[in-house]
C-alpha cells in the first residue's frame, strides 16, 4: 500500500510540473490571441463607420450637438493650455539663443516649433484626455444601463446615432482647436518676448509670418484630422463594446486616454517620415 501511494504521489507531482512548464505557453498565446481578435474587432468596426457614414439617413442634429459639445466646451483647456506652452517655451528658448547672439530669431523658432509640431501633438493629447475618455465613459455607461440595446429593439440605429456623429464630430473639431490654440500659443509667445524685452506686436508677428512656409502650416493641419479620427474611433469603440458593469465603464474611458494618445504618437511619427520624404 505504501508502494502505491508513493507512486501515486509521484505522479501527481509529475502532473503538476507538466502544468506549471506549460503555463507560461499558454499565457503567452492567450496575449497574442486577444491581441489580434482587440485588432480584427477594431478593423471589423472602422469598416462599419465607413459604410455607415455615407448611408442615409444623416444625423445632422446630433452632430451639430456633438460638435458643440466636443468643440466649444473644449475651448477653455485648450486656451489656456496653449497660452502656456507659447510662453513656457519663449522664456525656456531665450536664454540658449541668447549665448550665440541670436535673440531675434526666437519669434521664428517658436512659431515653427508651436505649429509644426508642439501645438498639434500637445492640443491632440489634451483632446484625448477629455473628449475620448468622455466619449469612452458615455457610451460604456448606456451600454450599461442596456440603452444601446434599446435603441436596437427600437428599431433604431444606434451605430450611426451614437458613433458615426462622435467620430465625425472629433475629425472636424479637433482641426479648429488646433488652428485656435496656435494662435493663443503664438499670443503667449508675444507675452513672454515681452517681459525681457520690449517688442512691437507689428515687429513680432511679421517676423513670423516671414518666416512661416506654406509646407510647415499644411502638413500640421492635415495631420489633425487623423488624429481627431483615431481619437474618436477608439474612444467609441472602448465604450460601445465595454464589458457589462461600473468597472467595465472606468476601464473603458481609460483604454480610450491611452491608445488614444498613443495612436497621436504613432500617427505623427508616420506624418513626420511621410512630410520629411516628400520634402527631399
Amino acid at each position: 500500500m505504501a508502494k502505491i501511494v508513493l507512486q501515486q504521489s509521484y505522479s501527481e507531482n509529475k502532473q503538476a510540473e507538466v502544468i506549471i512548464e506549460e503555463t507560461p505557453e499558454i499565457v503567452r498565446d492567450s496575449v497574442f490571441k486577444k491581441f489580434f481578435l482587440e485588432v480584427a474587432s477594431l478593423t471589423i468596426f472602422t469598416l462599419r463607420f465607413f459604410k455607415e457614414v455615407i448611408k442615409p439617413p444623416y444625423e445632422f442634429n446630433e452632430l451639430m450637438k456633438q460638435s458643440f459639445l466636443i468643440g466649444y466646451k473644449s475651448l477653455p483647456l485648450v486656451a489656456i493650455t496653449g497660452f502656456i506652452i507659447g510662453l513656457v517655451l519663449t522664456i525656456q528658448s531665450r536664454p540658449t539663443l541668447a549665448k550665440f547672439g541670436s535673440e531675434s530669431l526666437l519669434p521664428a523658432m517658436v512659431a515653427i516649433s508651436i505649429i509644426r509640431e508642439i501645438g498639434p501633438v500637445i492640443t491632440a493629447l489634451i483632446f484625448a484626455g477629455k473628449v475620448g475618455s468622455g466619449i469612452g465613459a458615455e457610451l460604456g455607461s448606456m451600454n450599461v444601463t442596456q440603452q444601446i440595446d434599446a435603441m436596437q429593439v427600437s428599431d433604431n440605429n444606434p451605430f450611426k446615432y451614437l458613433v458615426v456623429t462622435r467620430i465625425v464630430s472629433a475629425t472636424l473639431m479637433l482641426p479648429l482647436l488646433v488652428i485656435f490654440a496656435d494662435g493663443v500659443g503664438l499670443l503667449g509667445s508675444f507675452a513672454g518676448v515681452n517681459i525681457k524685452g520690449n517688442v512691437s506686436a507689428y515687429l513680432f508677428f511679421s517676423q513670423i509670418f516671414q518666416s512661416l512656409e506654406f509646407s510647415d502650416l499644411f502638413p500640421a493641419v492635415i495631420k489633425t484630422f487623423f488624429f481627431g479620427f483615431a481619437i474618436g474611433l477608439i474612444g467609441t469603440y472602448k465604450g460601445y463594446y465595454s464589458n457589462k458593469g461600473t468597472e467595465g465603464v472606468g476601464k473603458a474611458a481609460n483604454s480610450a486616454v491611452v491608445l488614444g494618445s498613443l495612436m497621436v504618437f504613432i500617427i505623427d511619427m508616420i506624418a513626420v517620415q511621410i512630410t520629411s520624404v516628400l520634402q527631399n
